[in-house]
């Protein structure tokens, strides 16, 4: 019978975590190079992994749900979901009884996308 203890189940979580957040730098550099630039890999990693923390305190831990979460925090800035300017975001992550974290997320994204693409709209 194969045994997996605890410190090998922490390796593979590590090795995980790892590789998620390789695939977000190269995320962050395809869709948001000036981000990217301004930041460089050191802080863009430092990025991801705030983002992977604050996401995790609403219960957002799905990869695809993370990642949204991290384009949400580039598009608003850290800590939006409790800027009172993004107050819509503590609305929505505050929604736990009647929608799972990805439901969460997706209402999140599409509301943030919105107004980030009629603020681009604006500037144009």
């Amino acid at each position: 019978m194969l045994t997996i203890r605890k410190a090998q189940t922490a390796v593979f979580e590590d090795a995980s975590l790892v590789d998620f957040e390789n695939r977000m730098v190269v995320h962050i550099k395809k869709f948001f190079p000036d981000h990217f630039a301004a930041l460089q890999e050191e802080k863009t990693r430092q990025l991801i992994q705030f983002a992977i923390e604050r996401a995790a305190t609403h219960g957002i831990v799905n990869e695809c749900d993370v990642c949204k979460f991290t384009d949400l925090m580039i598009g608003f800035g850290p800590g939006f979901e409790e800027d009172p300017k993004c107050a819509w975001a503590a609305k929505i992550l505050g929604d736990t009884a009647s929608a799972t974290s990805s439901e969460r997320v997706d209402r999140l994204y599409d509301h943030g996308t919105a107004l980030l693409d009629a603020r681009a709209a604006r500037e144009n």
